[in-house]
This record gives C-alpha cells, structure tokens and sequence, in this order.
C-alpha cells in the first residue's frame, strides 16, 4: 500500500494526523503540488469517499463572536446527530506588513479530546481580500469529502466582502447589538448575500431587542422584491439561546446542497 494510500484511509477513518497531513498538502499553492492534489481525489474516489458535506459559512463583522458560535454549533450538531462529523475551517487575517498570521480562532473552539467526528482548522488569509484565503476552496474539496458538514468561518469582514456566497451552500451573516441602526442594515453588499441571519449575543438584553428589531424593519429595504425574508436567529453561545434554531435551519436545508452547482461558483 502507498503512503498516499494509507493517509487517504486514516484520513477517512477520521484520524488526526492522517487529516492534517492531507490537509497540509491541499493548502499548499505551489504548481508542483496540483498533481498530488490530483492524485489523493483520485485515492478518496477509489476509496469511494465523494463529495456529501453541506457547506455552511459563517461571515459577519470583527467582534461578533463568529468562532465562539461556530465552535458551539459544531460541539451541538456532532452530540445531537450521532452519525454526523462536522469540520470547522476558520480563516484568520494576515497581516499586511509581516504576512504571518496570529490564527487566533482556535482558541476560542473547544472540542472534546479524543472526538474524532470534531476536526478544526485555522487557515491564514494570505493577505487575500473577500474574507477567506487562496487556499480555502481547494481545503473544503477535500473536507467535503471526508465530513457530514463543513463550517466555513471567514476573517471579520467588512460591507463588500462576499466571496463566502460563491463557496458555502448557506451563508449565515453574524451581527452583535448595537452594530448599527437601520440606514446601516439597509446598505447595499453584505446585506444581499446571507440565506439567514443571527444576531448574536443576544444576552445583553436591551440593546439585542432593539437591534433585532431595527434589522427586521430594514429587511426588506436591503432586499427587495423576495418573497420571503429571510430569517433572523437571536443567539448567545453564553446562554445557548437560539443555537437549536439555527442547527434546525442547518438540517432543513442539508437536502439543497449542490457540489456541481459550487463548482461551477
């Protein structure tokens, strides 16, 4: 058996090392790498491990607790669905005068020790603007292979940064109370992208009640002309609250995934 072979199979198997190590080789962006690219799709197709994730991103401004709820979300789903092993890929800004990156993230994402249906992994940006890296999309056509669900959670971004839409199956766009008011939510970019939205948390009181509201009122403003808006969670990965709505919204929609369709994105 190959080298190859036997990571492809541990890599199926969930092993960490295994995963990393493929991993590794499918950020890697130098030319040489495209044929081992190449040949370990070929060895998890012969494997019989296609493409059957759902794709979820996870964008939102800097601040907002997008790792947080990722990491509690993923924690939740992988104990509610015993079947299910979830991937989390978190993209960490690079600065523009070193290039390094802090990857930060992780340690925000606590995951039960030795829970091989849990991977995590920071990925820097590479100084690449939309919010995720150069390397992201080639990473997640292996994840997608290799897992039920892959969350996708960019750098904080900003009001015109939207590649996550070319990429995750759904696109949840993550706001804090007091983000903004109503001229705010109704500008045009970030706005049109999400399938749904959560504003997070939402534990302190007031200021998330007035948000919620000022987001609903501008809804339709943003995005004229849909038939339905879209939906609005209130969450708090303190609390828990509303994380069983969104991991609900997940599995209602885990049917309408479509690699072909991402691909071609």
């Amino acid at each position: 058996m190959s080298e190859l072979d036997q990571l492809v199979e541990g890599a199926i198997a969930l092993d960490k090392w295994p995963l990393a190590r493929l991993v590794r080789l499918f950020e890697d962006t130098r030319p040489g790498a495209v044929a081992e690219k190449a040949a370990a799709i070929a060895a998890l197709e012969a494997h019989g491990a296609a493409p059957r994730a759902m794709v979820a991103g996870f964008t939102g401004t800097p601040g907002s607790g997008k790792s947080t709820l990722v990491g509690q979300l993923a924690a939740r789903l992988a104990a509610r669905e015993a079947a299910a092993a979830v991937a989390v890929l978190a993209i960490d800004p690079s600065s523009h005068r070193s290039g390094g990156s802090i990857l930060g993230d992780r340690t925000r994402v606590h995951f039960p020790v030795g829970e091989r249906r849990l991977f995590f992994r920071s990925q820097p940006s590479d100084r690449e603007l939309g919010g995720m890296g150069r390397a992201t999309y080639p990473v997640v056509r292996l994840l997608e292979r290799l897992f039920d669900y892959v969350f996708v959670e960019t750098v904080g971004i900003g009001q015109s940064e939207v590649e996550i839409e070319r990429l995750a199956d759904r696109v949840y766009l993550v706001l804090q109370p007091l983000g903004g008011d109503q001229v705010q939510f109704m500008k045009a970019g970030i706005m049109e992208v999400p399938h749904a939205f959560i504003l997070n948390k939402c534990d302190v009181g007031a200021a998330a009640r007035r948000s919620y509201h000022a987001l609903r009122a501008s809804i339709d403003f943003a995005r004229p002309g849909e038939a339905a808006p879209p939906p609005i969670f209130r969450t708090s990965a303190i609390s828990g609250e509303g994380l069983d709505d969104v991991l609900d919204d997940l599995a209602a929609h885990r049917s309408v995934r479509d690699a072909a369709g991402r691909q071609a994105r």
